[in-house]
């Protein structure tokens, strides 16, 4: 999990951003970036690609991550943006944005999750990047953590009947049956929904 940041701390970079997205997939709500500096050397145990982790090992590993990073920054993208955008602009924009969040130390590389950013910092774009870089784990732990907290503390909140906080927007069978019951919410992804609504026109 350090074998690309090994490789740029012996170039001399110093301040190593792992940058990655989470919600890219779902029907509702923000994606969801963040990036992430962690101090040169600093081994994370049991650190991993954050869908590979428990809830709660997600939970315990996020305030470990932000307790020893140099800085940390997330940020977001809305639902009407990814609509007008599409999802991969989208990501791409919340991935820009986190790293332009980080104020406390100066990124001098990126190692990024699949993409490649609008940014004159030099970068890396590592296919599974979150499976094989710790820095990149991390970026996706903390994004992660922080858009199921707000499908759990906000957004299931604002619409409780679609059951956010159950499938955090992602395209479950619970979900599909809510959304074609109760119709799309405002924070609904309306570009991802088409084939849904025009199934469920058929079917009417």
């Amino acid at each position: 999990m350090l074998d690309y940041e090994r490789e740029l701390w012996q170039q001399n970079y110093a301040a190593i951003a792992g940058v990655d997205e989470v919600g890219r997939g779902c029907l509702f709500g923000d994606v969801v970036a963040a990036a992430v500096v962690l101090p040169p050397g600093l081994v994370l145990a049991d650190i991993d690609d954050s869908k590979k982790l428990t809830a709660r090992k997600r939970e315990h590993l996020y305030e470990v991550i932000v307790e020893a990073a140099e800085d940390w920054a997330v940020a977001a993208v809305d639902a009407a943006t990814i609509d007008r955008i599409n999802i991969k602009q989208a990501a791409r924009l919340a991935m820009g944005q986190a790293v332009e969040g980080l104020t406390r130390t100066a990124a001098d590389y990126l190692l990024v999750d699949a993409e490649k950013l609008d940014s004159e910092l030099p970068q890396l774009a590592i296919i599974h990047g979150d499976a094989r870089s710790q820095s990149i784990a991390a970026a996706s732990i903390v994004a992660k953590v922080t858009r199921d907290r707000r499908c759990a503390e906000e957004w299931d909140r604002l619409y409780p009947e679609y059951g956010i906080a159950i499938h955090k927007g992602y395209a479950t069978k619970l979900h599909r049956e809510r959304i074609l019951e109760f119709g799309p919410s405002p924070l609904h992804r309306r570009s991802f929904l088409n084939r849904l609504l025009a199934e469920q026109q058929e079917l009417s």
